[in-house]
């Protein structure tokens, strides 16, 4: 039971434990480092030849250099002068700097009534602004190298913030105070919980992981897995009307992560609300692959995953049109199979296709770019040759690292400062719920689609034997952004409309990647923005677009439904010529693996 104040003798022997602890985990932690080191490259992150062009940069315009020192110097003379004035009881004394608007990290109220803890944070806030503009004020910062820069310094000042050091931050402070020093020992304990004791692998544990589980607790609308092959498993979702419409819907998810961010919990599930809509719901499941399928390739992606499901589907109900809906990747993997179809004389077993957050012009794809370059993939197909895949955790900690305030460093100080454990969250386990990805396919995506961008070359991209020309989907397009998605941005999205020579409808949702697609109507959160016009800018688009309360669920409903010809009696899941398998959601969606392997 913890007392009302401090009991120094427990908390010298917590800060004893503490120490102690700390020396054997970091010694461990080290020896592991060395038993699995890395492959031998000194610079894989390719910032070497940036860092060198900016201290050239300076080196000959060392007036920039000297001016910027000289106001940051002017910036922390009015800091420690209106700190001086604060501690004397001045009132109403302005901020030199205030974090900006939405920054959750400074939230604690000693942030602002404290002189001592309101100083460090201007004054972080402020050496921050100074590095920032350090390398925004030259000519590299509009290079690759320049924003790859820009992007690592951002990482290593959200490292630097006082909030992620126990010293510098008072709710770790007054904690470590009432909990004399307990909360640092557990917090070793979830870091040495956190570590693989094969590889010595460090990954930061987001939410319990013991209390969820696909099928359970999520994943869990009713259906039926009526084929497989060695790649996916095709799940048909058991019907809940009593008529549905005739043409059914083929969901193609990403395979970076797992389907079932589409059907979380019964209330934010696009998959039970687009059944209970009274659409016959089809869903890809991919396989967590392993070291045999290192060359299946994008080609066999699209061969196994959505050519394969539409044949399959054909034999499940006996229809030979069906609508499509394909999710960030398994959506660019949509387009080129659509385009695929068209060359081949096909493309009538589509009637019409949906793109949720769906880049196809990687030329402006946002910060992911910034990991693609000649270097850095070949350092990374040296990692994918030694072992056939990716490791999913790469891939994840890359997309974190998009967002460390939100997804790294509120967790380090809640797992290891205050010394809690993570709270229980559906879509945080998914997140963590990571796949790996085919040496061959993740390659080729990279080199085609983010490093030459050849998606949207015609004839470029090659895929079976058949060149791709996106200007051949000529079906309606229902194509659909998200305001804040830092993975895929809305305006690089919103270039498939100058793409497609089919009817397009654009519409964008409000939030990010993931809540501006997962958003239920009864959520009544976000709003969406409509234009019938399709302007060459994005920028034209939404000044002219009209703003809509809630989920753009309803407004896709209205424009799907008008796609989906006449209601017919409801098909159960092995009616046809494709038996049951397994109960829904499969085995595939449940195959995990860690970083060593099972």
């Amino acid at each position: 039971m913890d007392n009302d104040k401090p009991d120094m003798e427990q908390f010298a022997a917590n800060m004893k434990e503490y120490a102690e602890q700390f020396q054997k985990i970091a010694a461990e932690f080290l020896e592991k480092q060395k038993e699995h080191s890395p492959p031998d490259e000194l610079d894989p992150l390719n910032l070497g030849q940036a860092m060198m062009e900016m201290t050239k940069y300076f080196a000959e315009n060392p007036q920039q250099i000297v001016e910027k020192q000289v106001n940051l110097w002017k910036d922390y003379m009015t800091l420690w002068q209106n700190t001086v004035k604060k501690m004397a009881g001045e009132d109403e004394v302005e901020p030199v700097i205030a974090p900006e608007v939405g920054d959750r990290r400074f939230k604690d109220k000693e942030w602002e009534e404290n002189e001592v803890y309101d100083y460090i944070k201007q004054s972080y806030l402020l050496t921050s602004r100074w590095l920032e503009d350090v390398i925004q004020d030259t000519p590299l910062a509009k290079t690759h190298e320049g924003q790859k820069l820009k992007f690592f310094t951002r990482q290593f000042i959200d490292a630097m913030s006082p909030t992620n050091f126990a010293v510098t931050n008072p709710q770790v402070i007054r904690e470590t105070i009432e909990k004399n020093g307990k909360n640092l020992v557990q917090g070793l304990h979830n870091i040495a919980r956190d570590i693989n004791p094969k590889t010595g692998t460090f990954r930061i544990r987001m939410t319990d992981e013991e209390a969820f589980e696909p099928g359970r607790n999520v994943a869990t609308t009713p259906g039926k897995v009526i084929y497989q092959n060695e790649l996916i498993q095709l799940i048909q979702y058991t019907p809940t009307t009593e008529t549905v419409y005739k043409v059914p819907l083929l969901i193609v998810p990403p395979w970076i992560n797992k389907y079932y961010i589409l059907d979380l919990r019964p209330e934010n599930s696009l998959v039970k609300w687009l059944t209970d809509k009274g659409y016959t719901v089809f869903i890809i499941s991919w396989k967590n692959p392993d070291e045999s399928m290192a060359e299946l390739d994008f080609g066999d992606y699209m061969a196994l995953g959505p050519l394969s499901a539409l044949h399959a589907i054909e034999e499940a109900i006996g229809e030979t049109v069906v609508n499509t809906v394909g999710y960030c990747i398994g959506g660019t993997l949509l387009a080129a199979t659509l385009a695929y179809l068209a060359a081949n004389d096909k493309a009538d077993r589509v009637k019409s296709t949906t793109f949720l957050v769906t880049q196809v012009d990687f030329s402006e794809s946002g910060e992911l770019k910034l990991f693609v370059d000649k270097k850095q993939l070949k350092f990374m197909e040296k990692i994918m040759e030694e072992k056939g895949y990716l490791d999913g955790s790469i891939m994840s900690q890359t997309f974190n690292m998009l967002r460390s305030n939100d997804l790294i460093w509120s967790f380090v100080i809640n797992n290891y400062l205050l010394g809690r454990d993570p709270f229980p969250f559906d879509l945080l386990y998914w997140n963590s719920d990571s796949t790996r990805l085919t040496k061959a396919c993740h390659s080729q995506y990279l080199r085609e689609m983010y490093l030459e961008n050849n998606l949207v070359k015609p004839g470029k991209l090659v895929l079976k034997g058949t060149p791709i020309d996106l200007r051949k989907i000529t079906i309606p397009a229902y194509i659909q952004a998200a305001q804040t998605d830092h993975i895929c941005p809305w305006n690089s999205v919103y270039k498939a409309t100058q793409i497609f020579s089919g009817p397009r409808r654009f519409m964008l949702a409000g939030s990010g990647h993931i809540a501006g697609v997962v958003n239920p109507p009864e959520a009544r959160k976000y709003n969406h923005w409509i234009n019938d016009n399709l302007p060459d800018d994005p920028a034209d688009w939404l000044n002219e677009a009209e703003e809509k309360p809630g989920s753009w669920w309803p407004d896709w409903h209205q424009w799907l439904r008008t796609q989906s010809g006449k209601k017919v009696p409801a098909r159960q899941p092995g009616e046809g010529k494709l038996s049951i398998i397994e109960e829904a959601p499969g085995s595939y969606v449940k195959i995990r693996y860690d970083t060593e392997g099972k």
